[in-house]
C-alpha cells in the first residue's frame, strides 16, 4: 500500500534537518565557531578570550611547571624568578627561554610586559589581580593546592585558559601513571621497613596536613611526623616538639637563591643545638637533603615529589635523575 506525501511533513522534516546541521557543529566553548572560549577560575570570574594567549605571564613556581608542560616557552613572557634556579627548579632550560623573572612585581611591572593572560594563585597578596582585570588584563586565579586533586584541577584549569585542554587532560593522565608505577613500587616495601620522617622547612609553618608535602609522603611510603603530630598547614614547627617527634630521618633544605642565601648556617641552627642531639635521627646521623625542586611542587611534576621522597629514604629501587618534567607539548 502507497501513502500519499503530506508537504506540509516535508517541509517540517526538511526544517529538522536544516537545524541538524547547523548545530551539529556547536561543542561546549562559546564561540567555538568564531574562535573564542571562556574560562571560569578559582574565584568564580569567568574570563573570556578570543584567541589563545600568546604572551603568559605566570607568578609562581608551580603555575610556571604546569604552564610549561602545556606550551611552549615561547608564549610565555614572565616566569618566577627562581624558574632557572637549578637548586629550586627542575624546569631550568625551559626556563632559561622565558625574557622575564620575577617575584614580587608590581602592577606597572606586569604591564609593560603586554601580556594576554596573567596566571596567578590565590594565596598572598593578591590586590593586583582586581587592578589588572580593571585595566583590561585577563587574570585566571587558580587554586593553592593542599592535595593531589587540587593539583588535577589547576592542570586543567591553566590548559583550558591556554586554549589547551586536551593537553591538560594529557599530563593529568601522565602524573596519573607515573604515580601508578610508583605506588606499584611502593606496597612492596614492608610496613617495619617504613619510615618516620621530618621535614625542616625554611617556611617553618608548611608540611603539615592540608599541605601538598602529606599527600607526598603518604604515597611514597614514610610517615610524616609533622601531620602525625597533629600540626596542619600554617602551624609553627618548634624545636620541642622536634624532640617529642623523634623521627627516624630528618629533611633538611636545599634551597639557597641563586647561591645569596647561606642555606649552611640555616642547617647548623638545628644540627648542632644541643637540645637536639638527642634525636635518633642526629645520633644515627641520619640527615638528607632531598631536592627542592621536587619536593615542594604542586604541579603535575608532584610525581616526582612523590619519587623524590621514595628515593632519599628507601634508595635506589626509586632513584630520579635531575630535571625530570612531565610535558604534554609535541
Amino acid at each position: 500500500m502507497m501513502y500519499r506525501k503530506n508537504p506540509a511533513s516535508l517541509m517540517l522534516l526538511l526544517l529538522l534537518l536544516v537545524l541538524t546541521a547547523l548545530f551539529s557543529g556547536c561543542g561546549s566553548q562559546d564561540s567555538a565557531s568564531e574562535g573564542g572560549y571562556q574560562v571560569t577560575d578559582d574565584q568564580g570570574t569567568v574570563v573570556s578570550f578570543q584567541e589563545k594567549p600568546q604572551r603568559i605571564v605566570s607568578l609562581t613556581m608551580s603555575t610556571d611547571n604546569i604552564l610549561l608542560g602545556l606550551v611552549k616557552p615561547e608564549r610565555v613572557v614572565c616566569a618566577n624568578v627562581l624558574v632557572d634556579d637549578p637548586v629550586s627548579s627542575n624546569v631550568v632550560e625551559l626556563g632559561k627561554d622565558i625574557p622575564n623573572k620575577v617575584r614580587h612585581p608590581k602592577v606597572e611591572e606586569i604591564l609593560a610586559m603586554e601580556p594576554d593572560l596573567v596566571i596567578a594563585a590565590n594565596w598572598g597578596d593578591i590586590d593586583y589581580v582586581e587592578s589588572l582585570r580593571n585595566m583590561g588584563i585577563n587574570v585566571v586565579v587558580v587554586k593553592g593546592a593542599k592535595n593531589l586533586p587540587d593539583i588535577r584541577d589547576n592542570i586543567r584549569l591553566i590548559a583550558a585558559a591556554v586554549g589547551e585542554p586536551r593537553r591538560g587532560d594529557k599530563l593529568v593522565s601522565m602524573m596519573d601513571d607515573k604515580l601508578a608505577e610508583i605506588k606499584a613500587k611502593v606496597d612492596k616495601i614492608p610496613q617495619e621497613a617504613r619510615k618516620r620522617v621530618l621535614l625542616i622547612s625554611l617556611m617553618n609553618n608548611y608540611g603539615g596536613k592540608d599541605c601538598i608535602y602529606d599527600d607526598a609522603c603518604t604515597l611514597a611510603g614514610v610517615t610524616n611526623c609533622l601531620s602525625e603530630y597533629g600540626l596542619k598547614r600554617g602551624d609553627k614547627l618548634t624545636k620541642e616538639m622536634m624532640v617529642q617527634m623523634n623521627p627516624d630521618m630528618i629533611f633538611l633544605p636545599t634551597y639557597n637563591a641563586h647561591g645569596t642565601f647561606d642555606i649552611q648556617g640555616f642547617r647548623d641552627r638545628y644540627l648542632k643545638d644541643p637540645a637536639l642531639q638527642q634525636m635518633k635521627a642526629i645520633q644515627s646521623g641520619s640527615i638528607r637533603e632531598p631536592r627542592d625542586a621536587y619536593i615542594y611542587t604542586a604541579s603535575q611534576d608532584f610525581c616526582f615529589a612523590v619519587q623524590e621522597i621514595a628515593y632519599t629514604v628507601y634508595g635506589d629501587e626509586f632513584k630520579l635523575a635531575d630535571q625530570q618534567h612531565l610535558s604534554a607539548v609535541e
